[in-house]
């Protein structure tokens, strides 16, 4: 069990990582204005989103799913760790969110500025301090 919870917080360290960075990217990515630059974040977006951010997404909900099949009397019996999930089921909301802004970027279609792109790239940390809280104290009603 205690190899699920490690291998499951460093695929989640990964992805949160990833999602921290990524939003970053679309913020030069905005603000840049020649073609050779925004070639090059295309290319360094796709390759977090693709290559470090999905993989560490498909990982750690399967080491958490794992977890919860694993025990889940224990798990799901808890209104934090319902809690959890639905917050993890935002961060997932999230993750699309930036695979369409990646697109959208990529393709020329965006009409997001670099301001709107500051502020979305805080969103994941206001979802990591309460996923973190909420595991950590385990809170009861």
């Amino acid at each position: 069990m205690l190899w699920l919870k490690s291998f499951h917080i460093i695929a989640m360290v990964c992805w949160f990582a990833g999602l921290f960075y990524l939003p970053r990217l679309f913020v030069y990515h905005a603000m840049s204005e020649d073609a050779i630059s925004r070639d090059r974040f295309v290319v360094m977006e796709r390759k977090l989103f693709w290559g470090i951010a999905t993989p560490a997404a498909a990982a750690t909900l399967l080491f958490g799913f794992w977890l919860l099949f694993d025990n889940p009397d224990y798990f799901l019996a808890w209104w934090w760790m319902q809690a959890k999930l639905g917050l993890v089921a935002l961060l997932l909301v999230y993750h699309v969110m930036c695979w369409v802004y990646m697109g959208a970027l990529r393709d020329g279609g965006n009409v997001r500025s670099h301001v709107f792109f500051r502020v979305f790239n805080e969103l994941p940390v206001f979802l990591l301090i309460a996923i973190v809280v909420l595991v950590v104290v385990k809170p009861v009603l």
